[in-house]
């Protein structure tokens, strides 16, 4: 009942911001309340990483998971993807510019982590927020994603008519999937199903945080949070080296991050004719990613 709970919880909102429509002149005001969201999201993250005993003793494991299991979702993406990529050629242009690159986003984000954190172990003995507000966040966050999403002008006709964002999603969710299997195998103390939820957040970092943590603690939710922030970065570094031989493996390496803060660097590497390919893979993941991280965390 609990699990049923939780994925209604998730899917609910972001099907209810689907049918949401907001004039575009407020559609500036949703996006900034959306990062104010993925702060307070990560903020609390941290708070309830605070509350773990012991987790000085848990640090080495929890660095050396997140680095095990980032190796074998992007590794995959990478291999399945570039074979994709030679199998069914699709060349990208460049727009000529150079890219613009900033990583400063994410070490925000870290930052959130660390300072929600602190304000835990400070705060512990005189108030902390209730272990069910990281939860109503998400809530309001997938609304809030489903309503931009709406707002876009992105129809979903659009997104299944572009067959290579499609097969791209597909490949590289099936790819992260089997990293996830792998990462399993690997670690006995993880569970296939296990291994399936903490990869299928496919960058989707506040998310995958907060679901991980609801379903296996704040250190498992910190792995898969140091694992889809990751990503991220790699993202940012790497995809104006791939994209010009390997197009689909530079947008599938951004995961959901393609649909916002990957794609001006997959518009300048890849010029415009990348745009629709990572807008209809970005959709298809963002919509997948909190089916599939509940379902498998609740098996």
């Amino acid at each position: 009942m609990e699990s049923l709970i939780t994925l209604l919880s998730v899917l609910t909102p972001m099907i209810l911001g689907f049918f949401i429509r907001v004039p575009k002149r407020f559609l500036v005001l949703v996006d900034k309340a959306l990062v104010w969201l993925v702060y307070a999201v990560l903020l609390l993250i941290g708070v309830s990483l605070s509350r773990v005993e012991n987790l000085g003793a848990q640090l080495d494991s929890i660095a050396g998971m997140a680095l095990l299991l980032f190796a074998c979702t992007i590794g995959a993406n990478l291999a399945a993807l570039a074979w994709f990529d030679r199998r069914y050629s699709w060349q990208a242009r460049g727009s000529g510019k150079k890219p613009r690159v900033s990583i400063w986003g994410s070490v925000k984000q870290l930052g959130c982590v660390a300072a929600g954190f602190v304000a835990g172990k400070l705060m512990a003995g005189v108030w902390l927020p209730s272990e069910n507000a990281g939860m109503y966040c998400l809530m309001t966050l997938v609304l809030l994603i489903g309503i931009q999403l709406n707002g876009s002008g992105v129809k979903l006709a659009q997104v299944l008519v572009n067959r290579r964002g499609v097969q791209t999603a597909l490949w590289m969710m099936a790819s992260s999937l089997a990293g996830g299997l792998l990462f399993a195998a690997l670690v006995g103390e993880v569970s296939w199903t296990m291994g399936l939820a903490l990869s299928s957040g496919f960058g989707w970092y506040s998310l995958s945080g907060l679901v991980m943590t609801e379903a296996y603690g704040a250190v498992w939710g910190s792995i898969a949070l140091l694992n889809d922030l990751g990503r991220e970065f790699f993202a940012l570094a790497f995809i104006p080296m791939i994209m010009r031989r390997y197009p689909s493996a530079a947008v599938g390496v951004g995961g959901a991050t393609s649909l916002d803060f990957t794609l001006p660097v997959i518009q300048s590497s890849g010029g415009l004719q990348a745009v629709p390919l990572a807008i209809s893979f970005g959709f298809i993941v963002n919509v997948a990613a909190p089916f599939l991280m509940v379902v498998f965390s609740s098996v």
